[in-house]
């Protein structure tokens, strides 16, 4: 999988994030992981919440829900099976800052669009983090965990991109994505140095 052709996204993470500071730290990025699948959860709960009129939406975000919060137990397992216990919730400067970036007012439409492409961001980065995690991670179990789970985060940032593109009225999705692309790699200059998935 190449991040340039099918992320898009513009600045790669740096693998030496995995040996320098995750490896030292599982039992903190395994937090993090397990709160990052439950606020995807949410993200999708938000999204029937504010378009309950779009059945199909709605239909594709309660599967995702399930599948999100799947993979929280399936994190909270591994914390369980090596005598860790789920810490608190850590906050998430990485997604605060993508928030900042989405449109506020404007109508229904735009903000659905602005919603969608803003889930799809932090799927997509969430996607590379893991395929950097995979291929040089130094735990067998994790780097197959996290190889399945990067295929899973690209197939929601599809989801993503695609309702996006089926639902805008007068939106040029595209131009919209370039911006939430440019507006990211500005972001992430900033982070990898932190035991979190996005930090």
């Amino acid at each position: 999988m190449s991040e340039k052709t099918i992320l898009k996204l513009q600045l790669p993470t740096d693998p030496n994030w995995v040996k320098n500071v995750v490896e030292s730290n599982i039992e903190e990025i395994l937090t993090d992981h397990a709160f990052c699948e439950q606020k995807a959860a949410s993200n999708a709960i938000t999204l029937i919440v504010q378009n309950p009129n779009l059945s199909d939406l709605v239909q594709e975000m309660a599967a995702l829900v399930q599948e999100e919060m799947d993979h929280f137990k399936r994190v909270h397992d591994i914390i369980l099976e090596r005598g860790y216990v789920l810490g608190r919730e850590r906050k998430d400067n990485y997604v605060n800052e993508l928030v900042k970036f989405m449109k506020k007012g404007g109508n229904r439409n735009e903000q659905l669009i602005d919603r969608l492409l803003f889930a799809a961001m932090i799927e997509a980065r969430s996607c590379e983090r893991f395929k950097v995690l995979s291929e040089n991670i130094n735990d067998k179990q994790l780097s197959e965990f996290y190889h399945e789970l990067m295929v899973s985060e690209a197939t929601h940032y599809a989801t993503f991109i695609r309702l996006a593109r089926k639902y805008t009225e007068g939106i040029d999705v595209d131009k919209r994505w370039k911006e939430f692309l440019d507006y990211e790699a500005q972001v992430i200059q900033n982070y990898g140095k932190r035991e979190t998935i996005h930090g």
